[in-house]
This record gives structure tokens, sequence and C-alpha cells, in this order.
């Protein structure tokens, strides 16, 4: 972590004014967040040793008495304080033979006091609303996330070939993201037999054949990035076909989200305009057979919208829909306001075309099959 990706005073106050209003909002006094994305949330550093730990090895917080901390053990304060916290943020260590992080965090705490993981006497509250909508820095940031990331697999995708196998494509992925400095917590490979028969096609070591689906969840400094590349070796008539559909279901779902972004409705009104998009690109029942997507940021997901979700639509955001029709996928993250939509995961050296939603005006550029 670098000096510069430490939160600055400016995205401090603005995450302190998030905090202090969900504070006001329970009646409480402190929030405590030890998960690492939360935790990069809110310091611009990271907490992870143990990459297969859903809690890292410190907690950041803020009190109404005692501001910014991070509560670690010994092995880890000094590390933190030098390379990833910002300075407003007091570190108190405890010895690494003591108590566990939790206790630590229970024992320091206000009674009254909120956690992002399983604290002793503390509730755990959902925290995807204090993550939205994103702020500026974040977007700055969102924006070089996705413009890397897909740089990164259309990389790797403009070498693939039909005899490679899918667990070989899988690993050059993952070493062209890590050589940008990002994670990527999924990496879905499928060539043209398995991904028409999974929608998660995850690697195996059947070759790609005729086409292959490359999907990657990317996350560098707590923000998530989604995208989906196809490459066409010598693939069935019918793939330029059904990829049209899904990418228009894919740019109705970010229409039907700017609107409901303006209008204060919810995830289940964007799920609706899908299922109509769906049912006038005639493939009225792929819903049913793979997730849609829905909102990102702080989380691959901050929710999955279903026909029902009341989960609000909060602008600026970042959105990733990811239609399905069989055998092809349609995906990308967008940052959508109320008056824009701006691909995030798009670069200039990928063949793309113009697509328009179903209903609304918008017309987006979406990447496709790439002809090898």
């Amino acid at each position: 972590m670098s000096p510069s990706s430490r939160r600055t005073a400016e995205e401090l106050s603005e995450r302190r004014a998030r905090i202090t209003t969900f504070l006001d909002d329970r009646n409480m006094d402190a929030l405590w967040l030890g998960r690492p994305t939360n935790f990069t949330w809110l310091t611009g550093g990271s907490n992870v040793v143990d990459r297969a730990s859903a809690v890292g090895a410190a907690a950041a917080g803020y009190s109404r008495t005692e501001g910014f901390r991070v509560l670690t053990n010994t092995i880890e304060a000094p590390r933190l304080r030098d390379e990833e916290l910002p300075e407003a943020f007091t570190v108190t260590a405890a010895d690494w033979y003591t108590d566990s992080l939790a206790e630590f965090v229970a024992a320091e705490s206000p009674a009254s006091a909120a956690a992002d993981f399983d604290v002793p006497g503390l509730v755990q509250p959902d925290l995807s609303t204090l993550r939205q909508p994103l702020s500026t820095a974040d977007i700055d940031r969102y924006r070089g996330l996705g413009r890397e990331t897909a740089a990164a697999v259309e990389e790797v995708c403009r070498e693939l070939s039909p005899t490679q196998t899918e667990q070989a494509a899988a690993v050059d992925v993952r070493t062209a993201l890590e050589s940008r400095g990002i994670e990527a917590p999924v990496v879905l490979v499928g060539g043209g037999e398995r991904a028409q028969q999974y929608r998660h096609y995850t690697p195996t070591t059947a070759p790609l054949g005729d086409y292959a689906l490359v999907s990657v969840t990317a996350q560098r400094g707590g923000l998530y990035a989604s995208t989906t590349r196809t490459v066409d070796f010598d693939a069935p008539a019918w793939l330029d076909e059904r990829f049209e559909a899904a990418a228009r279901v894919e740019v109705s779902a970010l229409s039907a989200t700017q609107r409901a972004a303006r209008e204060g409705s919810t995830a289940g009104e964007v799920f609706g305009a899908i299922q109509s998009a769906y049912e006038a690109v005639g493939w009225p029942d792929e819903w049913h057979k793979h997730h849609q997507g829905g909102a990102a940021g702080f989380a691959g997901r901050e929710w999955i919208a279903t026909p029902t979700d009341a989960s609000a639509v909060l602008a600026p955001q970042g959105y990733a829909w990811n239609p399905t029709v069989q055998g092809t996928k349609s995906e990308g993250t967008v940052l959508v306001t109320a008056d824009t939509a701006e691909p995030l995961t798009m670069t200039d050296s990928w063949p793309t075309r113009s697509v328009s939603a179903v209903e609304g005006d918008l017309t987006l550029q979406r990447p496709v099959p790439l002809s090898v």
C-alpha cells in the first residue's frame, strides 16, 4: 500500500460524516470495521494477512469520544502505522498471545456500538448503505480499477488458443491482474462446451474449443469491478445473436437503474425491467437460470436484485449487471448517475458495438466477441 492510497483529510471528513449519521440513526457511540473491504473503505489501507480469513488482523473504528482508532496486535501495529494508516488514526495494540481481536474490540469499545464482525455485546448491522453512494475520490479510483481490469483481461484474451485449457487461461488472467496490483476473488473461464452447460463456468482442464467466456470480479483498494470478454475461435453461428440479446438486456438494466435512481425506486423495479427485456429479445425464461447482478462498489455486489428486492437504487454508484443467454454473457461495471451511464471496464483496443435498451433512450458501446 503506497502512502498515496491512504485516505486524505478530506476523505476522512466525508467518512466521519457518514459514520456519524449512521450512529445518530441508531443512537450508538462507535463503529468497528474488521472485514477487509470495510477496513479499506475507511482507512484506504489493508488489514489482510491471511486471505482465507473473513476478518483481518486489525479493526478500524470511529467513536464519538476518541475519534479514529485502530485496534490490532503487537505484530501488526508497526507495519500498519508505517504503511497502511492515515495519521489521524490512533493505533492501540494488544499482546499477540492474549485476547482475540473480537475480545479486544469488546474491551476497548463503548457499550453502545456496532461492528461488522462478531464482537461480544455489539450488534452487526447491514453496512451496505454506509458505503453507498460513492464519493468523488472513490469514483476516481474506480475509473482506474475498471480500466486496468479490462486491460488485463483483454491482454490475456488476445493470446488465447482453442487448445489452451480453461485453468491455464485462468492462471494467465490472475497473473495479468496481480501484476497491476489487482486481486481476483472470482475468475471464471468457460470453453465453448462448458459455457453452454453452466452459468458459473469454474475453470477445469477442458480445452477452450470453439469459443471462450472469461469473467472476473477484481478488487483493489476495497473497490470491486466485474467484467466479461468473449473470444471467438470458430464459434457456432448463434453466438453473435445470443450475445446481442444479452447485451440489450444489460443496457436495459442500466437504463432502468438510471430511471430508478432519479425516481428513488428499488432494485425490484429494475428487476421487472430486466424480465421485460428478456421477453422482448425472445428469451423470456433466461432470468430464471442465473442471477442478474446489481449494485457494485465496496463489494462485488452490494446487493443482487430479485423480483421483490426493496434495496434502494442510489447514485452515483457502480452497477454490474450480468445477463446471460445460453452460452453467452454481457457484463461490465458501469458508473450510474441520475443522468449518465459511464462504462468503467472498457478500453479503446477491444471491438465494441452500439447497443440500445429495449425501453428508454439509453445507448452504450458494449464489448463484442473478439474473432481470433
